[in-house]
């Protein structure tokens, strides 16, 4: 039983990371193909940093993805701590679900019904080519909150409220406690609902197909747009630059994460 649940495992592993570990190994082929691999190079890795539209595209990607993660972010956190003081226990919950919907929604659902809503604000307020940037950090921000607001919202019900209490009767101002108290308690799940944000605006693609213009075009895009022709090899370098990041920042949350637990921890023991 034991081998067979290994072997299980394996599978599933092998299906999940061998086309990522391809891509990465092949990054660094000098030959450039698929089939045979002909020695260790940079090359694809220099002609990426030659090609200008490539990285206008990954510059408007992270432009993009910062921009809306800190929105949603803001927005997120002060969403989830209203829903946290609310008191009717049946509108939290019916508030919460309708914040989920755009979770379950299929993408396609979002994109073309968010395409039709700014194509019909522009006609009513008599703009021409309404989609472009702008429509699309709207729409990031949009499909990133309930991601934000999964992810804060638990930090707050773990939140003693006594602490919140004990500052108002100390002279705080519902403002003051909120920052001096509530804030620093649940910055892990912030900083986790911020990276998951950046993480989701960065890597969408069929969202931003519908609510973008030619004169913006993000990374997933113009990868897309490479399919129609041959692929460069020089995408293969920048897509491991990609997992590498975000690996990287993946990291970073369950550090942080788990410092925030040790504290926790602490804290408790010395109570």
């Amino acid at each position: 039983m034991k081998i067979l649940s290994r072997s299980y495992l394996f599978i599933v592993f092998a299906l999940l990371y061998a086309p990522i570990l391809i891509l990465v190994v092949f990054s660094f082929n000098e030959g450039g193909s698929l089939s045979a691999y002909t020695g260790f190079s940079l090359r694809w890795y220099r002609e990426l940093f030659h090609d200008q539209v490539a990285l206008q595209s990954l510059k408007n990607s992270f432009m993009l993805a910062l921009g809306s993660s800190l929105l949603a972010t803001l927005i997120g956190t002060f969403a989830a701590l209203g829903l946290d003081r609310m008191r009717h226990r049946y509108v939290r919950s019916a508030i919460n679900s309708v914040t989920n919907i755009p979770m379950m929604n299929p993408d396609i659902v979002t994109g073309v019904s968010m395409m039709l809503l700014f194509v019909a604000l522009g006609g009513m307020l008599g703009a021409g080519d309404v989609l472009g940037k702008w429509t699309m950090l709207i729409a990031h921000t949009t499909f990133s909150l309930p991601y934000v607001i999964l992810s804060v919202l638990p930090r707050f019900k773990q939140f003693d409220k006594t602490l919140r209490e004990a500052a108002l009767d100390l002279g705080c101002t519902p403002a003051q406690s909120f920052f001096k108290v509530e804030l620093p308690a649940i910055v892990p799940g912030v900083f986790s609902g911020l990276v998951m944000a950046f993480t989701l605006s960065l890597d969408d693609f069929v969202i931003s197909h519908f609510v973008s213009s030619p004169d913006f075009q993000t990374l997933p895009l113009y990868i897309y747009n490479q399919t129609a022709h041959n692929v460069k090899y020089s995408m293969y370098a920048l897509c491991t630059l990609i997992i590498v990041t975000i690996l990287v920042l993946l990291l970073v949350v369950n550090f942080a994460g788990n410092m925030g637990e040790r504290t926790k921890r602490k804290k408790e023991a010395v109570k």
